[in-house]
């Protein structure tokens, strides 16, 4: 796949992590994420596992940022998360994982009943709902969800979640 094809296939990624659709991701959108995820599963922000997803979600801003936001104006437009996240993790998807793994973990917590200070494991049907929650289309969330299930246990582990979420921001397959 030439560098074009990939960039026009990330560029279309971006839109998930705007959550608010206005042309760019900041804080604000990552912050709006934990809110979601957490009115969802009934969750109050001030609890441990609330204030881990309020953490997480601010550490992954703070890794976007360090890595995307080339003029410093606090936010990330599409064409920097094309040039800065995505050309520079191209090659190194693990490092996009380590960015995301605070927030991934305390979601899956969230979501899974679990703690939030360690690997945690969440239910595929609450997977499911926390993708909805972010924005993903009913099949996408459906289909993606048991996909994580890796073992076929029933639940998604931690260290699925955030492999294929790596993989997804990073590695674009070719067209079939």
């Amino acid at each position: 796949m030439d560098s074009a094809e990939y960039e026009r296939k990330i560029a279309h990624r971006f839109a998930a992590f705007d959550q608010d659709g206005n042309g760019y991701i900041d804080r604000a959108d990552f912050n709006a994420a934990a809110a979601r995820l957490l009115t969802e599963f009934g969750t109050t922000a001030r609890c441990d596992k609330g204030q881990a997803l309020y953490t997480g979600a601010e550490a992954f801003w703070q890794g976007m940022a360090g890595i995307a936001d080339v003029d410093g104006d606090q936010r990330v437009n599409r064409e920097e998360f094309v040039g800065g996240a995505v050309k520079r993790l191209r090659d190194s998807p693990e490092r996009f994982a380590e960015i995301a793994r605070p927030f991934l973990r305390a979601a899956i917590a969230v979501a899974g009943g679990g703690h939030a200070d360690g690997p945690a494991a969440a239910p595929v049907a609450a997977v499911e709902r926390a993708l909805r929650v972010l924005g993903a289309e009913d099949e996408v969330a459906s289909i993606a969800a048991r996909s994580l299930d890796t073992d076929g246990d029933g639940t998604v582990a931690e260290a699925d979640a955030v492999a294929a979420f790596a993989a997804y921001f990073t590695v674009i397959e070719p067209d079939a």
